[in-house]
């Protein structure tokens, strides 16, 4: 992903910030979503619910291929485990 094509909203604790200031914050923040945005923690943080099989599905290579399929199956969900 680009890091400039990104939506963020920044909030500090002060009141004023010069725009040097803000392209430095959101820098730090696309520097540091781009290591927490990756497949591999996605894959970690999450798990599939295959109903249809009555299965939980937490190896990242299932749940990396499940991610994938072009026809979506009825009753598979993606869950966070948090």
């Amino acid at each position: 992903m680009n890091p400039q094509n990104r939506d963020l909203l920044v909030l500090t604790k002060k009141v004023t910030m010069n725009a040097k200031q803000l392209k430095h914050e959101v820098e730090l923040l696309n520097e540091l979503l781009y290591h927490v945005e990756d497949l591999h923690s996605f894959c970690k943080a999450n798990e599939v619910i295959d109903v249809n099989r009555y299965k939980v599905i937490q190896t990242p290579y299932q749940i990396q291929r499940a991610i994938r399929e072009r026809g979506k199956k009825p009753f598979v969900f993606i869950s966070n485990k948090n």
